[in-house]
Formats: structure tokens, C-alpha cells, sequence
């Protein structure tokens, strides 16, 4: 691996990596009920797993806050239309059904970010999320100790294309070779090597012991 004095920043993926999602199931659950729609709990999850795949592909795709919305109204409709709902609007639907996706910081995260900041090494994140990262990140104290925050909407590209790494690089001004990024996908992989960035695996308190 390395040694932390030969890095000059460190990188990091959203989801998975510094946040995970917090399971919306029993939100969306109760969200139904109110408005008299009973289902399965494991019916809703594989709703949910539906919805998140169209999502995945689609979301590097809305970087204006309109097309957001329409895609977040689209999604919704994709997870009512899994559980055979037809009598709610996706529209209508659509602000509970975003509001159950929250999120937590994964463990020893912030203490992990500190520790590399006393060590006078530049952060940032490179991450295919939406529009929301920001506030995700603010929400839990985290977005602060950022330099940068850069998603498709800000590169025109998502990972693994090394476009999105080369423009926090730039941010950063940073060479590739004094930079890692920690992930937990091939795409993560694949962007860092592309971008001539060292990579390793989430955790990230496991991916920085091999820097100590």
C-alpha cells in the first residue's frame, strides 16, 4: 500500500461508503396504511429494489432541480405500479415516498475524516448520487469537512468514467498519483484507475490501516 505522507487527498464514494440508506420499509409502510393500502412487508421491499434499479440508471440523467422532481414522480410511480396501486397519485405520493429514503453516517466515519484533516490531507467526494448529497451530508456534520462535493451534475459524467475523479482533482489541485479514493463498487474501482488514482475498499478505517 502506502504511507499517509504520501498522499495529498483522499476521495471518497457516498453511499455505502461515508452514509448508508436506513431501511424505508416500515416508513413506507405506514404511509400506505394511512391512505388504506395494506401490503406485505417483503411486497414493499421488492418494490422498493424495483424502483431502486430504475433509479440507478436514470439518476445521472436529472441534474436541474425540475428534472429531479419529474424523475423522483416517475420512480414513485415505478414502486406504486410494482405493488398494483392505482388509486394514488405518484404525484401525490411522491413527497412521502422520498422522505422514508434517509440516511446514517456509517460507523467511525467522522472520526476517521478528522483524524486525516489533522494529518493536512485535502477530502473530497466523488460520488454518482443526486441532487440531495449536500444535504444528506450537512444533516449529519459531515458536508463541512469536505473541500469539494462532485456528483454527475457537476461533471457531466458519472463513474466509472474518470471525468468525475479528474474534476475533484482539479478542485483539489491535486496530482492522481498523491490521491486515493476509497469505495465500495467497481465503479469506483475502475473511475480511480482510470484517473491514475490509488484505490482501496470500504471500510474506510480499514482502508486507511494499510496507510498508516
Amino acid at each position: 500500500m502506502g504511507r499517509l505522507a504520501d498522499l495529498d487527498a483522499v476521495t471518497f464514494d457516498a453511499n455505502g461508503t461515508l452514509v448508508r440508506l436506513i431501511d424505508p420499509v416500515p416508513e413506507l409502510a405506514h404511509a400506505l396504511e394511512q391512505r388504506g393500502i395494506e401490503r406485505p412487508r417483503s411486497e414493499i421491499r421488492r418494490a422498493v429494489e424495483a424502483e431502486g434499479r430504475v433509479y440507478a440508471g436514470r439518476s445521472v440523467e436529472a441534474h436541474q432541480p425540475a428534472a429531479f422532481a419529474t424523475l423522483q414522480r416517475e420512480c414513485t410511480g415505478v414502486f406504486l405500479g410494482e405493488l398494483g396501486v392505482d388509486e394514488i397519485d405518484a404525484g401525490e405520493f411522491a413527497a412521502s415516498y422520498v422522505g422514508a429514503m434517509q440516511f446514517e453516517p456509517l460507523p467511525n466515519v467522522r472520526e476517521s475524516l478528522l483524524e486525516l484533516q489533522r494529518c493536512g490531507i485535502e477530502l473530497a467526494v466523488v460520488a454518482n448520487f443526486d441532487l440531495t448529497l449536500h444535504d444528506r451530508l450537512n444533516q449529519h456534520g459531515l458536508g463541512s469537512l469536505f473541500s469539494t462535493i462532485v456528483t454527475p451534475a457537476d461533471a457531466g459524467v458519472a463513474k466509472p468514467d474518470a471525468g468525475i475523479f479528474e474534476l475533484a482533482l482539479e478542485r483539489l489541485a491535486v496530482s492522481p498519483g498523491r490521491a486515493l479514493h476509497i469505495g465500495d463498487g467497481a465503479v469506483d474501482e475502475e473511475g480511480a484507475a482510470a484517473a491514475g488514482m490509488k484505490f482501496a475498499w470500504t471500510p474506510i478505517t480499514q482502508a486507511l490501516a494499510g496507510w498508516a
